[in-house]
């Protein structure tokens, strides 16, 4: 069975019902901003290749108001998994990270947009979300774009961001407050997701297209393999580091000019980064031609690609594991499945399942029942493509 998260609605009412409780009045702004799942395009945002990530309908919320005279924001987190203490003060003028560590998000953000949003008054708030946290469906630039939302409402006068500058203010609030040199995929996504649309997105640009994706008897299978292995944050630096190296020793600056042709310069070189570089170099080309099917309305040949860029991820770049590789192939063998594939950095986290909607139960069953027999359990969800980040009228 899939995983019964709170609804859109559920959450909404949940935060100002805590909102009144804790700061006895009502709300008058709200913001909403998504999390994603990558389709294709993996390891290679860093590497100026294409991403295609689309919008979940789970989100990250924000209900406050505006405190008249007042220089203090006094925040509360309602999420699961945030660490202590979950409601923090802090002067709006003298923000700096630190304890507890959900909030450097939020300061991250308040401080780089500082200049670009025009001053922010003192305010309370409250957070919800129904995004799974730790589950690599990116709640972290949820919570960044949602507070960057609420902060532009919360401000006079008309802001002149465009939605790649707020993305860049959100990376840079994840880099600098957070610690986690993230790619800008889950922050454009975030703020450009559209419903019955997929994203792709240009690493090297970051010029965006929007793509039509939506079909009445298809949907999207998100599968939590609820497991994360400690070498995810290890091997992370150490595949940067291959993969610029074998670029040096092909003579080039870019992947985007590298063909399997250039292999060839790495023959005399460690096996390992001839791997590194040809799953780039695949993955790059196979987003590409993803974007494309699912234009054509191809979602077989997009099924094809996305297990293709599995078998890359597994065999050429090693980000894989032995739980998410037990979920790919037991997804892959079940009727009204078209292709499925890890997703996300590797290591653990979620898979990701383009299956027809009227074997999704059967689906879920399989790969439960298969996933069994290794003592994990899974966590399922069933999604199309949603809007980003927003605000929510509370009349």
């Amino acid at each position: 069975m899939t995983t019964t998260l709170p609804t859109f609605n559920q959450t909404l009412e949940t935060a100002v019902i805590t909102f009144k409780k804790v700061f006895n009045a009502n709300p008058d702004v709200a913001s909403c901003a998504p999390g994603r799942v990558n389709l294709i395009g993996e390891h290679i945002d860093y590497n100026d290749g294409y991403v295609l990530p689309m919008a979940l309908p789970m989100v990250t919320i924000i209900v406050g108001k505006v405190v008249p005279n007042s220089n203090i924001a006094d925040i509360l987190t309602c999420c699961d998994g945030a660490d202590d203490p979950r409601r923090i003060q802090f002067q709006l003028d003298n923000v700096t990270p630190g304890l507890p560590r959900w909030a450097n998000y939020i300061k991250g953000v308040i401080h780089g947009s500082a200049g670009m949003v025009a001053k922010v008054p003192g305010f309370n708030a409250v957070i919800m979300t129904n995004v799974p946290v730790g589950g690599g469906l990116s709640s972290s630039a949820a919570l960044e774009m949602s507070t960057l939302t609420f902060l532009e409402a919360l401000s006079p006068g008309k802001s002149t961001l465009t939605l790649t500058d707020k993305a860049l203010i959100c990376q840079k609030a994840e880099h600098e407050f957070a610690g986690m040199p993230c790619g800008i995929m889950d922050q454009l996504i975030s703020v450009m997701g559209k419903q019955k649309h997929a994203l792709l997105i240009d690493c090297q640009s970051l010029a965006t297209q929007q793509i039509p994706f939506s079909s009445d008897d298809l949907a999207i299978l998100i599968c939590n393999s609820n497991v994360r292995h400690e070498l995810s944050d290890s091997e992370y630096p150490t595949r940067r580091k291959q993969c610029a190296e074998a670029l040096s020793l092909m003579n080039l600056t870019s992947f985007r000019d590298a063909k399997l042709d250039n292999l060839s310069a790495l023959k005399n070189s460690d096996e390992v980064l001839i791997k590194r570089a040809r799953h780039v170099i695949t993955e790059i080309q196979r987003t590409y031609e993803a974007a494309e099917a699912l234009k054509g309305h191809n979602f077989e040949q997009m099924g094809k690609l996305m297990t293709e860029s599995h078998l890359s991820l597994r065999d050429d770049f090693q980000v894989s594991c032995k739980e998410l590789d037990i979920l790919v192939e037991a997804a892959n063998k079940c009727s009204g499945v078209l292709g499925s594939r890890m997703t996300g950095g590797g290591f653990g986290g979620c898979t990701v399942t383009l299956v027809r909607k009227i074997a999704v139960a059967d689906v879920i069953h399989a790969m439960q029942t298969e996933y069994g027999k290794y003592n994990c359990t899974a966590s399922f969800y069933v999604c199309e493509p949603a809007d980003g980040a927003r605000l929510i009228n509370l009349k």
